[in-house]
């Protein structure tokens, strides 16, 4: 009682007099077709007692489905099957009640079809009302800018997507249609609006019904990033396209999907990419208490792996980088996310010797990723001497240190420049491939030769992996070009036929993570990089997605050392397959150790001469595939 009187119960008791006007009328309705509007007229208020009685145990009911309790403009399935289940259960109350009181006569009750007639006529018109309700509120909610959409997919994603719209006030969308890749929902209906397929007129259709926006189902990403036509005829349309961003974790496909979530899409979200299933649990066994140390920490490649590593709760975390703002950023991210992990973060060059070992020293890693590197392959074939002294000889002092001081296992993170290089960047990378594998297979066969600090027998293994270009890298294409379509171009591309590959940074560090996990030493893994792009038609679209006028495309010609194709093997090289279909090992030509320390000692002296030719002519001796394009050291070929 003192619920049902409360001055908050207000609104309830409006929605409650409605329901007893419904059954009211429901139950004259009934009389009326079963017994004819004179029996009406003559028992006209005995039936409203006889009605009126009734509304006990429905009141009842309601109170048990909470019935009232709810929003009508809100209103949803559940809702109107909770008035079905409180009216049923209403009936049968006051039919068992009549039952157990038989002297008490009762103008409904006696007739039992009657009872069903009301109950059936109740629940229409109860649902009717909450329905008309709810579509007129959704009518009237529109602010004057609603948007007509398509959404791409069914399943839940779809749905999840639809849902959050239909709830948004003031509602700034309206569902016109649904976009299925399965040819049997061709013709469906779902919340009320058509469901099309991939092989409909979908851009004639969506223009027709002058649909704006199409939004993706993150459970269709995938499968859409694939449809290369119907993409460019969406963007050719000026059909908006929104999708959760490449940068963004993957939906998980149970959590409430709400569609601020996505975005309108940068060219980074429409490059075709598989989805990259990797063995977390396995990698997470491995790194979990233990000590990790990753150099090249604030890079693009770098910070990722920090992140991810961090997520399987090491003992502790070295991070190693020369570049002090990065790495205060990283130790601000760290202390933020993951502040029960002991981390140190260190500003150092893999090059200082003396300080690497006190590192290692120190810590003892026992798992090493060594992304450290200078990468820009213009800025290499100027300074080559740089590129021998960072990422040669740093790479051999991480990984000799590795050894001495009892690292498990490091994994060093190459590229697909070094294979048939044709810069000084990718032969660098080539040079660092071939003493990991010579140190790993020396250690495999005369393990005495390398005594760790403390006299015990080396057990590092040396995993090398192989990938091309990353999205969001620093430095990369797409960001240039961002800037060169802001300022109204022109966009500039080296030549009309290159292309790349291209992969997401979190995706890549999985599969390094991965690889690493799987590798025995001395492997060089090489990731299926799924289908190039032109570099050409990324421009282009680029420019077609920002809506710039005017802005087109120069072609500059090949930059020193630059390739039209990257290649993921050597021509005399083959893989053979692992456990996971992204990865492959790479069956590469092997090299003494010895002979590839004393041509390491030999580049490293030459390079304090910093004489570029001869530098380089070294460089082509150690790798005799290395042959220069676009570049002065032709000569030396």
């Amino acid at each position: 009682m003192n619920w049902y009187f409360n001055r908050n119960t207000l609104p309830y008791w409006c929605i409650l007099l409605i329901d007893y006007v419904i059954i009211v009328f429901s139950g004259y309705l009934g009389y009326y077709l079963m017994q004819g509007g004179s029996n009406l007229t003559s028992h006209f208020w005995t039936l409203l007692q006889d009605i009126g009685i009734l509304l006990i145990p429905y009141t009842i009911s309601f109170r048990i489905f909470h019935t009232y309790s709810g929003i009508f403009r809100y209103s949803s399935f559940v809702d109107l099957s909770r008035i079905a289940l409180a009216m049923i259960l209403g009936s049968v109350l006051a039919y068992v009640a009549y039952l157990l009181i038989p002297e008490k006569e009762n103008l409904i009750l006696q007739f039992p079809n009657l009872l069903v007639l009301l109950l059936l006529f109740a629940i229409m018109f109860m649902c009717a009302v909450r329905i008309a309700v709810k579509t007129m509120y959704d009518m009237l909610r529109s602010d004057g800018k609603t948007k007509r959409i398509f959404i791409y997919g069914v399943q839940n994603g779809g749905i999840s997507l639809a849902k959050s719209i239909r709830t948004e006030t003031p509602n700034r969308h309206i569902i016109k249609g649904f976009i299925s890749s399965d040819p049997e929902m061709r013709g469906k209906w779902l919340m009320g609006v058509p469901v099309w397929t991939d092989d409909d007129d979908l851009i004639g259709i969506m223009q027709k019904q002058n649909v704006t926006i199409l939004m993706v189902s993150p459970l269709q990403a995938v499968h859409f990033r694939e449809q290369e036509t119907l993409i460019n005829n969406l963007i050719a349309a000026k059909i908006k396209i929104m999708m959760m961003p490449f940068t963004a974790e993957e939906w998980d496909g149970k959590s409430e999907l709400r569609y601020s979530q996505l975005h309108e899409v940068d060219i980074e979200d429409l490059l075709p990419r598989d989805k990259i299933e990797v063995d977390m649990q396995a990698i997470g066994r491995q790194l979990n208490a233990n000590r990790v140390l990753i150099t090249g920490a604030a890079g693009s490649i770098g910070s990722e792996m920090v992140k991810q590593v961090a997520r399987f709760e090491p003992k502790e975390m070295i991070l190693i980088d020369q570049a002090e703002t990065p790495m205060h950023d990283i130790r601000r991210m760290m202390a933020e996310k993951y502040p029960n992990i002991s981390c140190h973060t260190i500003v150092a060059s893999i090059t200082n010797k003396t300080f690497m070992e006190e590192i290692f020293r120190q810590f003892r890693p026992d798992y090493v990723f060594h992304a450290a590197a200078y990468k820009h392959v213009p800025m290499m074939e100027d300074n080559p001497a740089m590129a021998v002294q960072n990422n040669v000889y740093g790479t051999r002092i991480i990984a000799d240190l590795a050894v001495k001081y009892g690292t498990k296992k490091f994994v060093m993170i190459s590229t697909d420049k070094a294979v048939n290089p044709t810069n000084v960047m990718g032969c660098s990378k080539r040079i660092c491939e071939i003493y990991c594998q010579s140190l790993n297979k020396a250690i495999e066969t005369t393990p005495e030769a390398f005594p760790q600090a403390d006299g015990k027998k080396p057990c590092t293994q040396f995993v090398t992996t192989r990938f091309g270009n990353v999205l969001g890298s620093n430095g990369s294409v797409i960001p240039i070009f961002k800037e060169q379509i802001a300022k109204g171009g022109p966009v500039t591309v080296t030549h009309p036929d290159i292309i790349r590959y291209f992969m997401l940074i979190p995706e890549a560090c999985k599969l390094v993570l991965e690889a690493g996990t799987m590798g025995k030493g001395g492997e060089i893994f090489v990731f299926d990089m799924g289908k190039p792009v032109r570099i050409a038609n990324l421009a282009q679209r680029m420019i077609t997605l920002s809506g710039a006028l005017g802005c087109e495309i120069q072609f500059t010609g090949l930059r020193d050392g630059e390739k039209l194709y990257e290649e993921v093997l050597n021509d005399a090289e083959h893989t053979l397959p692992t456990v996971h279909p992204k990865i492959m090992v790479a069956k590469v030509r092997e090299y003494d150790y010895e002979q590839a320390k004393h041509n390491e000692e030999r580049l490293l002296e030459a390079s304090y001469t910093y004489d570029d030719m001869a530098i380089v002519k070294i460089m082509k001796e150690i790798v005799p595939e290395f042959k220069s394009r676009q570049s002065k050291y032709e000569v030396l070929d």
